[in-house]
């Protein structure tokens, strides 16, 4: 089967040289400094030619996001010249070594003329060489002609309709062939580019590029992973028409999103697959089949065919590179392939849809570039180090012998130099002996487990080595797991009742609560951490393994609302069942802040199986303590009826309010918690949450209030505003509100919540304070309290489930002596806490270590 695209319109050699100037005053080049116009930057690049005209030659360029180098790109071609477009740096001398330019560019605009006359044979066809493994400083390149170029950027014009008053944000090097397309596609349609080196997750990108009118983003997946974290999906960009994603892979589920967002905000997302030797982008995935079909990558770019051959996806087009070069003598060759076998596994679907499957050949790709592990590893023999690489999309692992190991941190650099990714990206392991296969090859995927997770000593020694994991150290302590750096507080087993004080430490080891903490990788909070601990006072901020004090105290402090109201709910409800006040309204919030909580820690764990016994854990961990408050106020005070020892009141209880409805809210979390851990278990349910992750549980909810909230059922149980059908409702509304990804979402929920809870009790007092809460919480969902009282809001927060189950105890004792009585219960709850957060979990945790770690794993202590 083949899949082949509409045929490609001819169109002038380089257009973005040869018609630079046709575009007169429109703006071509906007930074934060200002703008340059097509005008302007062609005076420049003519200006510049002028001073290469000659002989043709080999010109090095070193790409960077600057006005100074897209200047010297165009002028060397417009000169007639061959360029070799490098990476900043380490890779840029390698490759001048290997390749001997006859010209170097300086990237400030100077000019080094290496001689007069070229050093090579420069075959007639030859127009640009690009590094085949990203910034690796390969030796071995990509030779592309001026007709490659042409094409593809008429390709990827007519597929996206670029138009001249569209703006690119060049987030992506130039030395990228992704980043390198869009630059040629926008300076030939006329349309502007932003140049720019902030990151996404900075304000003040965003405002420079409303400020430019930027109607384009281009990105890789790491760039969608930094959207989704940073809160894309609330941010004002008017102007946006589309966002493109290549540079591999990306999870459906995050494509599916993504396409959802844009189609609700008024933009597209186009998924696109390419290569360097196939000059830029060979494939584009429609906007309007993006949410169908998440795991593809679409059509060919027009003029192309894609054939799958044993497994292997192979693409022709005028876009297919003249070959390889891997030494200088080879710039005198011409076209020595007529396909490109891209080494990637895939297939095509029924509808013609090219779907990729994986990578043949040992290749990784690590924020869009393409990293060649053989090259690296050879690169690294060659410095003396007897090393194995591996890794996977996002991750290169380094693997050497202890008896030859170097210091790791030396080992680390070497290859960051080597290889050029972030820090983050690479990872040392040593090994006894290095894994090998029955046939003696290295056993690759064997290195990569042993690097993914890393044991909790390679941690340590690395907290050693680089200044210490301050994240990890603190998610470890208080989390009690090894910590890697992939880890993150949901897959660590963080949920509801452990947030609280862990989201207030994380605040404060910041400087502020990221958005999206809770599923955000370790490795990316430590880049926080390191730059929370450049604006304090020196090392002395940096987190131990077993304490942690701040060397900086503020006067006011970011914290996730859901924490205070916790506290402050707490303290309504025990105040007021003391008689000192009458603030009614608060438990069904906390309802909804459970369901809220749940949703995002226990139901984002990406497995069904484990998300139905994480959500099975926290009802345990909800009814042990309160049963055994229940059980001994029976046994010992003859207190409630032998239906509160089953937590079944809701059932077999009378319509009337009494001492047995005093443990509503318990039985209601625990009904809440079973139903959505059966949902959970279902694989139906489940692949409806995948597909439809808002409007599953808004069906849910809606279906809970109509059933059982409204009087249309006759149910045969008590319905009262404490039994748990009646306000299932609340907590499924707090798992809809963790869901909502979009402004209209956000609307939305604000209409029902006012629809739903507004009619509770029909009390305004109380209901008005429960729909209070409940909208701060989805509209601010972090807020500033004052530095004071964060340990008194950590604590009442932390112990708010224990005051309220044993709270009841203490108004009985102290009934009559209201404010004794609402000291006494806080006080109270919070000893209770305390032995169950202590006491009870040491015991738990000593008993646990006899047992076999891969069952102890599976039950975890009910605190």
């Amino acid at each position: 089967m083949t899949a082949s695209s509409v045929p490609l319109a001819p169109s002038p050699t380089m257009p973005w040289v040869s018609r630079l100037g046709a575009h007169g005053d429109r703006p071509a080049l906007r930074t934060a400094e200002g703008s340059v116009t097509y005008a302007d930057l062609a005076r420049r690049v003519d200006g510049l030619a002028a001073r290469l005209d000659g002989p043709r030659r080999l010109v090095k360029v070193e790409g960077r996001s600057t006005v100074d180098t897209v200047v010297g790109y165009l002028a060397a071609q417009t000169a007639g010249h061959v360029v070799l477009l490098v990476a900043p740096g380490d890779p840029a001398a390698r490759l001048r070594e290997a390749y001997r330019p006859d010209v170097v560019l300086d990237p400030a605009g100077g000019i080094e003329v290496v001689r007069e006359t070229s050093a090579h044979q420069l075959h007639p066809d030859l127009a640009l060489l690009l590094s085949t493994s990203g910034s690796t400083g390969s030796a071995k390149l990509v030779r592309l002609s001026a007709d490659n170029l042409t094409a593809n950027a008429a390709q990827i014009t007519a597929t996206l309709g670029v138009r001249p008053d569209d703006c690119a944000a060049l987030t992506l090097p130039i030395t990228y062939c992704y980043g390198l397309s869009v630059l040629h596609t926008h300076l030939a349609a006329g349309a502007s580019l932003l140049l720019t080196d902030l990151s996404v997750v900075d304000d003040c990108f965003w405002q420079l590029f409303r400020t430019a009118g930027a109607t384009t983003l281009p990105g890789v997946p790491h760039t969608f992973e930094l959207l989704e974290r940073s809160g894309f999906a609330d941010r004002d960009v008017p102007g946006l028409r589309y966002v493109t994603q290549a540079g591999g892979r990306m999870e459906p589920d995050r494509v599916r999103r993504f396409a959802e967002l844009g189609q609700a905000r008024g933009w597209d997302l186009v998924v696109m697959y390419g290569q360097s030797e196939a000059t830029a982008r060979m494939t584009c995935l429609p906007p309007d089949l993006a949410a169908e079909h998440p795991d593809t990558v679409g059509n060919p770019v027009p003029g192309a065919t894609i054939d799958v051959a044993d497994g292997e996806i192979v693409f022709r087009g005028p876009n297919v590179m003249l070959g390889y070069a891997e030494e200088p003598a080879d710039l005198a060759l011409g076209r020595t392939v007529d396909e490109l076998r891209t080494g990637d596994l895939g297939e095509l679907t029924r509808e013609g849809l090219v779907r990729v499957l994986g990578r043949r050949a040992r290749f990784v790709k690590v924020l869009g570039h393409r990293i060649d592990l053989d090259a690296l590893e050879s690169r690294l023999r060659a410095d003396g180090h007897d090393v194995r690489t591996t890794g996977r999309d996002g991750l290169i692992v380094v693997a050497c012998e202890v008896a030859a190991a170097p210091a790791r941190e030396s080992l680390r650099r070497q290859a960051i130099r080597a290889c050029g990714v972030p820090r983050e990206a690479l990872r040392v392991v040593f090994v006894r002996d290095q894994p090998l296969l029955a046939t003696g090859k290295p056993d690759y995927p064997a290195l990569l487990a042993l690097a993914c997770p890393a044991p909790v000593e390679e941690a340590v020694a690395r907290a050693e080595e680089t200044g210490g994991r301050a994240v990890a150290a603190l998610y470890g302590r208080l989390l009690q797991h090894d910590v890697d750096d992939e880890a993150t507080f949901v897959s660590l087993g963080g949920d509801s009742l452990s947030y609280v004080e862990v989201s207030i430490r994380l605040e404060e080891l910041l400087g502020h609560l990221p958005p999206n903490w809770h599923v955000t990788p370790v490795r990316d909070l430590e880049v926080l951490a390191g730059q929370g601990r450049g604006r304090r006072r020196g090392p002395a901020a940096l987190v131990s393994r077993t304490t942690w004090r701040p060397t900086w105290r503020p006067t006011w402090r970011t914290m996730e609302t859901s924490v205070w109201l916790r506290a402050l709910a707490i303290v309504c409800i025990v105040g007021t069942h003391a008689g000192v006040f009458l603030l009614q309204g608060t438990a069904n919030a906390l309802l909804v802040i459970a369901g809220y909580q749940v949703a995002r820690f226990q139901l984002a764990d990406p497995g069904r199986r484990r998300r139905a016994r994480r959500v099975l854990g926290a009802a345990v961990r909800i009814a042990v303590p309160s049963l055994v408050v229940i059980v001994g106020a029976h046994v010992l005070g003859g207190y409630y009826e032998t239906r509160n020892l089953f937590l079944a009141n809701w059932i077999f209880g009378e319509q009337q309010l009494g001492p047995p409805w005093r443990f509503w809210f318990v039985e209601a979390m625990i009904v809440a918690l079973l139903v959505v851990a059966a949902a959970n278990a279902s694989s139906r349910i489940a692949a409806l949450d995948r597909r439809h992750p808002f409007g599953l549980p808004l069906a849910l909810t809606t279906a809970a209030f109509v059933l059982f909230r409204l009087p249309i059922l006759p149910l045969h149980i008590p319905r009262m505003q404490g039994s748990a059908p009646v306000v299932l409702y609340l907590f499924l509304l707090g798992w809809t509100l963790a869901r909502v990804a979009t402004p209209a979402q956000k609307r939305l929920m604000t209409v029902l919540v006012i629809a739903m809870i507004g009619t509770f009790s029909f009390n305004p007092a109380r209901d008005g304070l429960t729909i209070a809460c409940v909208l701060l919480m989805l509209w601010r969902p972090v807020t500033r309290v004052p530095a004071v009282l964060v340990p008194i809001v950590q604590i009442l927060a932390a112990a708010s489930l224990y005051i309220y189950v044993i709270h009841w105890q203490a108004l009985d004792l102290l009934r009559g002596q209201p404010v004794a009585a609402f000291a006494g219960s806080l006080t109270l709850g919070l000893a209770y806490w305390w032995i169950w957060t202590r006491p009870v979990v040491a015991t738990w945790r000593v008993a646990t270590r006899r047992i076999p770690r891969n069952w102890s794993r599976q039950s975890r202590p009910a605190t």
